[in-house]
Parts: structure tokens; C-alpha cells; sequence
């Protein structure tokens, strides 16, 4: 089925998302739309879901206007949609997630389950997906999930099928076998849209490039343009992509962390026994597909975790049981995951949420009184240092885009005599051209002897960081390899093998490694 989108605008209040978009995917073409968070991808697409109505604009496939009212309105025309954060419930089945909303009913209007179960076993038969249609979807690994969501979408006949940032959420085999589904997908004759900021997917499945930014359609490209070339049409200019970083130089140990269990607050082990060290100018990088611990376990480190055992040391004092404010004091800077919800207050200005964490005393406030002259004079320096792009240091921060919102969170843990950096999702949400600029600032902390612990869900930012990389899995760590350790391993210890079993299966065969990463994952 061929899709025309034509001048396409949508507007929230003064906010264009999407700026007169045309975009054309062909019959059985993979056509990938790139662009940075908030460029207007997803907007694009919850219009054409009839999730959005637009402004003005038109949708056509094959070569007839549609007008969809909702998102069954799409589904009746054949558009289906995977979306980046499943609508599935978990505690159904495949086969009772995969009717849900056009339930088979037999005599008497009774549910026909035997009839869902055969939709399920026959599209997963023929595109080899391997889904039990009995198989609860929590007990599912997640590119298992996904396929659940590809099969409730063919089980519509979607002739169309919309990929939302597909991979956030994979390994790295478990991106590689959703690549060649939708290679499948693309044979039989289905349209694929495949919104993505990830660079190297696209060069490797895409047939044709979109390339959007802020709301406007700036160029197109085919799949063999350098990654170069594609991040120059994301950001508007030419981006270095690869982070320069001499060898570390080492010193003492400076942090240490043994047992740590953290329990979360329904009473679920999230962090199980976990141990390491980092020693000073290096980069310990944790890995994982999100979900496994990580994020309790950086909470726990700096106090933002309330049920916590073991022990985590920083230049020989303890920190566990200590209040954040204390822990802040001891030397350690801390990104948050979630920079809008714990990283920043969208309505303080600039200025003040760069003080945010020196409120009590000085240089900013001298017996109880703010020193306007001395916060004016630091932020105005750290807003040049930094390069956040901002007409004033009054600008309310929750105005700002969203690279510009990390550089003031990095600005402000940065500008401490620190003993410690963490940073957790250091460029989730962050245009390429911030990306560079952040990654700069994380190498020279290490290079000036701090340690620095990074946690990511983005494996190329983990191999251009670390200096070490631990990987975690269900909340235990799967053990700790160097920097250079090729991916196909790392992928196989998120999927929960050990270092040493993921280079055995590798080494006999990437197939056989992608099949066992499957059954040790569920």
C-alpha cells in the first residue's frame, strides 16, 4: 500500500510540531524517519494514527484522501502502529492481548479464544516469529513483546505498519532479529514507517531517509550516506560523533560498593548483591535494557532509595543511611534519569535552578540573604561554559529545549569540587549536537581524576564512555568487561548470560548466540 502525506501541519497552542510535512512511502518500502526527540516525528504519526487531527493537510493511500476520525478509523484503512512503549496487559495472554478490541465471537456472542489462537499461531508460523499464543505476556522477554504487538497489528490486516522508536527497549540481538522482521514484513508487501534517532538502524534497514527538524521536513537521504552526513541534517551542522578520550590514568580505588540490595516499595528485590569498585579517572559505564536495576541502583548511591542494604564507601566514608543533601556535600554530582521530574524546577529561572543544590549557604546566600550580584555573575559564566542556548539567565528552564535543560543540570553538578560523578541517561531526550558537547564534558571529569560512574540504555554511548563496563540483568550484575568489549557480547549478558558464556556462544555462532540469547531471556 502506498502512503502520501501532504502539508501536513499541527499546531499545540504556538507550538509547531509539524511544519507543511510531505512524505511519501512507496508499496513494500521501508522508509525511515530520522530526527531528534521532539523534531516531530511522533507528532507526524499520531496523525496519521487519527490519534491527532491536523491543521490542514491530507492523508492518502493509494492515491484515495482518508479522513480518520480516531485510531480504528486507521485501523479499518490498514495502518497499524508498534508503538515504543507496548499496549499490551500483562497478565493476558498473546492470543487474549491479540483479540482485544475485535474480539471473534461464536454462537450465542461467546468469545471464540480457539479462533484468536489460530490468528496468533498462523501469522507467527508464517513470518517464523515463534509466539505461543497460551503464553502470558509477562512472562514474555521483550522482543517477545514486540512481536505480540507486530501479530495484533497483522491480525488487522495493517498493509501499513508505523515502527515508534522500536529498539529502545532491545538488545542488541533482539534489534538485529526485529531488523530482519521487518525485511520480512517488507517481502510480503507490508509499508513500513521507522521512526528512529539511531543512525546506524537506519543505514541498515532503511530503503529510503527522511530526515526531520523542528517540525520541517530539511532533506532526504538513501541508506549509504555516513552517519556524518545524517547527523549534519538532524542538528543543522557538522557534528563530531565520536568522542576523543586518551587511555585512562588511573588512580586509587576511590569508590567502593559490596551487597547492595535495594527493595522497592511494594516489597520487589530490584537490586540483588550487587558489588564493584571504581577507581579515580576512570569510566565505570552500567549497561542494560532498562528495567533491571540500574535506575534503583544509582538512586540508592546517591540516597534517593528508602530500603537499601550493603555498603557504598566513597574515599573511605560511608554513605549508606546518609541523606542526600549529605551525600551532595560529600563531593558527589548526580544527573537524574528524569531531568523534568528530578533534575530541575521547570519554573524557577536558569539562575535559580543552578544553585539549586548550594541553597543554604555560601557563595549564594550570606545570612539568610540571596547574593543576586554573585548567582547573576556564576550564572552568566556557566550559561557561556556550557553553551546553553537561552536569550536570558531568567529564562524559566522548562522553556528550554531539551538539551539545552541537561547542559544546566550538568552545569550545576559540575561546578562543585566533586569526588564522585553519576549520571544516569546523560543524553536521553538530547539532540546529536548536545550529545557531543556532553560527552566531552563526562571524558574531561574523568581526565581530571574524578571517578565517574555512566548508566545507559544506549550501547554506542556506553563503548565511547567506558573505560569498564558493567552489565546488569534482573538486578544482578552479570559481570564487569573492559570498554572495548564488542557488542554482540554485551548484548548476550543483558540478555542474562555470564562474560565468559556470551563469548562461547558467540564464538561458535552469531545465530546460535541471537537463539540462545532468546531462551535465557525468558
Amino acid at each position: 500500500m502506498k502512503l502520501e502525506l501532504r502539508g501536513i501541519t499541527k499546531t499545540f497552542g504556538s507550538l509547531v510540531a509539524n511544519d507543511h510535512i510531505d512524505l511519501t512511502v512507496e508499496d513494500g518500502e521501508i522508509h525511515a524517519l530520522l530526527g531528534e526527540n521532539g523534531a516531530g516525528k511522533s507528532t507526524l504519526m499520531n496523525v496519521l494514527y487519527g490519534l491527532y487531527q491536523a491543521d490542514s493537510g491530507e492523508i492518502l493511500l493509494d492515491d484515495e484522501v482518508q479522513h480518520f476520525a480516531g485510531p480504528g478509523d486507521a485501523m479499518r484503512a490498514g495502518i497499524g502502529m508498534v508503538h515504543q512503549h507496548f499496549m499490551l496487559i500483562p497478565v493476558f495472554t498473546v492470543a487474549e492481548n491479540v483479540m482485544l478490541g475485535h474480539e471473534p465471537t461464536g454462537f450465542g456472542g461467546r468469545l471464540n479464544l480457539a479462533a484468536a489462537r489460530r490468528t496468533v499461531t498462523e501469522i507467527s508460523d508464517r513470518f517464523g516469529f515463534d509466539v505461543d499464543p497460551d503464553a502470558l505476556v509477562e512472562d514474555l522477554p521483550v522482543g517477545v513483546q514486540q512481536r505480540v504487538e507486530i501479530i495484533k497489528a497483522l491480525s488487522r490486516d495493517a498493509r501499513v505498519l508505523v515502527f515508534d522508536e522500536p529498539t529502545a527497549v532491545l538488545t542488541p540481538q533482539e534489534t538485529d532479529e526485529l531488523m530482519a522482521i521487518m525485511r520480512q514484513l517488507k517481502q510480503s508487501g507490508t509499508s513500513i514507517v521507522f521512526i528512529t534517532h539511531k543512525l546506524r538502524e537506519v543505514r541498515e534497514v532503511a530503503d529510503r531517509i527522511t530526515v526531520i527538524r523542528l517540525g520541517k521536513v530539511v532533506g532526504e537521504a538513501e541508506p549509504t550516506a555516513s552517519n556524518a552526513e545524517l547527523a549534519s541534517l538532524m542538528v543543522g551542522r557538522a557534528v563530531e560523533l565520536t568522542v576523543q578520550k586518551e587511555p585512562p590514568t588511573l588512580g586509587e580505588v576511590a569508590l567502593t560498593v559490596a551487597g547492595v540490595t535495594v527493595i522497592d516499595p511494594i516489597g520487589q528485590l530490584v537490586v540483588n548483591d550487587v558489588s564493584f569498585e571504581v577507581r579515580r579517572g576512570e569510566v565505570l559505564a552500567i549497561a542494560g535494557v532498562q528495567g533491571n536495576g540500574q535506575t534503583e541502583l544509582t538512586e540508592a548511591l546517591v540516597g534517593l532509595q528508602e530500603h537499601v542494604e550493603g555498603s557504598v564507601v566513597l574515599d573511605g566514608t560511608e554513605l549508606r543511611g546518609s541523606s542526600v543533601r549529605r551525600i551532595l556535600d560529600a563531593g558527589v554530582g548526580f544527573v537524574p534519569e528524569d531531568r523534568k521530574e528530578d533534575g530541575l524546577v521547570g519554573e524557577f529561572s536558569i539562575a535559580e535552578n543552578l544553585m539549586l543544590d548550594r541553597s543554604d549557604g555560601a557563595p549564594f546566600v550570606k545570612s539568610g540573604t540571596l547574593q543576586l550580584t554573585t548567582l547573576s555573575t556564576f550564572a552568566t559564566e556557566k550559561v557561556a561554559e556550557f553553551d546553553v542556548r537561552t536569550p536570558s539567565i531568567e529564562t524559566k528552564v522548562g522553556r528550554l529545549s531539551g538539551g539545552n535543560q541537561q547542559k544546566v543540570v550538568l552545569a550545576r553538578e559540575l561546578s562543585r569540587e566533586l569526588r564522585l560523578f553519576v549520571a544516569a541517561q546523560p543524553t536521553r531526550g538530547v539532540d546529536v549536537g548536545s550529545i557531543e558537547f556532553i560527552h566531552k564534558r563526562i571524558i574531561e571529569t574523568r581526565d581530571a581524576g574524578v571517578p565517574v560512574i555512566v548508566v545507559s540504555t544506549e550501547l554506542d554511548e556506553v563503548t565511547a564512555l567506558a573505560d569498564r563496563i558493567m552489565v546488569m540483568y534482573r538486578g544482578r550484575v552479570m559481570g564487569i568487561v573492559p570498554g572495548d568489549t564488542p557488542r554482540d557480547i554485551l548484548g548476550l549478558m543483558m540478555a542474562g548470560e555470564t562474560p565468559e558464556a556470551a563469548m562461547l556462544n558467540n564464538a561458535e555462532s552469531p545465530s546460535t548466540a541471537a537463539a540462545t540469547k532468546g531462551a535465557t531471556s525468558a
